[in-house]
């Protein structure tokens, strides 16, 4: 068997090096432009070049997103893009749009070319068609079954590769070719702007009442009619890898340290104790379902991995996320004191109990003793978001470690 690729997202420099430390054999990342999380942090230049050196520094890979749908006032500026991307030697670039593969071929013709999920890639002859234009790897369209990806395995080249999402945020279009937001908002998801109105609340209004609002029932659940439950595949893993799929992708550009690196780390230690035994691989079933949902997430389910969906893969009753644990910071050095320096996410307090969660898998509880800013005053709690503090723990962590803790009820 093949051992898969964890493919993990970032948006910004700072979750890149988490995505790397915790787990991540490839990370996607995407520039200022042309790719379709708008809202992310994103990396200009300098921040990619130094993303990918540190990535590579640790034998991991870095791809990155140009996968909108260009117009014609884009083409221009994407030739310039795709030119300083060959200079700055990501090891793939992302795309769904025909034009901007030309211009990829054309102005960086050493990165290899993967195409993304945007493009509809449903069946082994369109997997074959990218092939045959100069394509490395498909994504996977989230519509397909493992049935089906396993067909589309056995009918492309050995050396072509499939990724497929396996955990995440799920859409209501088609392989998340929206219309909605840019109908209601006049910001095009297919461009990196969606405004998620999939998550919104709706109701319905009759032609001869204007005004008068009725809500949307679905069995008396409620109105979130669009709001799927994210995906899960981690009791999956040995159908992921017998079906063929060589990239296992984790979605999620937009969110947090705390959220990619228990992913990552959940996802690295699943796959890596069912290649030394699927008995290992077994027996931590509950600790990968306990570590998973210390992240917000919205209910999971296994998507379209074992037929299509139905009811009860929505959430009728509400848009929001579960959320079991708050991110506090990552440890950034250790001082001379024993001291962790953090740049502070979450408010949390002197006397509090906190957990260090480690890249190798290891969590450890501690207590917060005392906290210091930067001037060596003391405090008794960190209430302001990214404020440089010094936090003296009963259980010394290490650089790199990820301080988290509990979601106060």
């Amino acid at each position: 068997m093949k051992k898969p690729e964890l493919l993990v997202p970032a948006g910004s420099l700072e979750v890149l090096k988490v995505a790397v430390l915790y787990g991540a054999d490839a990370v996607y990342i995407g520039g200022e432009a042309f790719g379709l999380r708008a809202k992310a942090k994103n990396f200009s230049s300098e921040e990619m070049k130094e993303g990918i050196e540190f990535a590579h520094s640790h034998g991991v890979k870095v791809y990155v997103t140009a996968n909108i749908f260009a117009h014609n006032y884009d083409l221009k500026e994407a030739a310039n893009y795709f030119k300083e991307l060959g200079e700055i030697g990501p090891d793939a670039v992302l795309i769904s749009d025909p034009g901007m593969f030309t211009l990829a071929k054309e102005n960086c013709p050493n990165l290899e070319i993967h195409i993304s999920t945007q493009a509809n890639n449903t069946n082994y002859l369109t997997y074959r068609f990218w092939w045959e234009m100069g394509a490395k790897r498909v994504v996977s369209a989230r519509e397909l079954s493992l049935a089906e990806l396993k067909e589309i395995r056995t009918n492309i080249p050995e050396e072509m590769e499939i990724e497929s999402f396996i955990h995440g945020a799920m859409c209501i279009s088609y392989s998340g070719r929206c219309l909605l937001s840019n109908y209601f908002t006049g910001r095009d998801a297919n461009r990196g702007e969606c405004t998620h109105p999939c998550r919104w609340k709706y109701a319905v209004m009759e032609e001869q009442r204007p005004g008068e609002y009725l809500p949307v029932y679905e069995n008396e659940r409620g109105t979130y009619i669009f709001n799927s439950k994210d995906l899960c595949m981690i009791e999956y893993i040995p159908e992921l890898v017998d079906a063929g799929i060589d990239s296992l992708k984790i979605e999620g550009r937009m969110k947090t340290a705390l959220y990619v690196a228990t992913v990552a780390r959940t996802y690295r230690k699943a796959i890596d104790d069912f290649f030394e035994s699927e008995e290992k691989y077994r027996a931590n079933m509950e600790w990968y379902h306990t570590e998973i949902r210390k992240c917000t997430y919205r209910e999971f389910s296994t998507g379209f991995y074992f037929g299509k969906p139905n009811e009860e893969n929505q959430i009728y009753d509400n848009n929001t996320y579960v959320s079991e644990s708050v991110y506090l910071g990552q440890v950034l050095e250790m001082d001379a004191r024993g001291f962790a320096k953090i740049e502070q996410k979450n408010k949390f307090c002197v006397g509090d109990t906190i957990e260090i969660m480690k890249p190798n898998g290891n969590n450890q509880t501690t207590n917060v003793v005392g906290i210091t800013d930067a001037e060596g005053n003391a405090r008794e709690s960190a209430p302001h978001p990214q404020e440089i503090l010094y936090i003296n723990l009963s259980v010394k962590p290490e650089t790199g470690d990820i301080l988290r803790a509990s979601e106060r009820k």
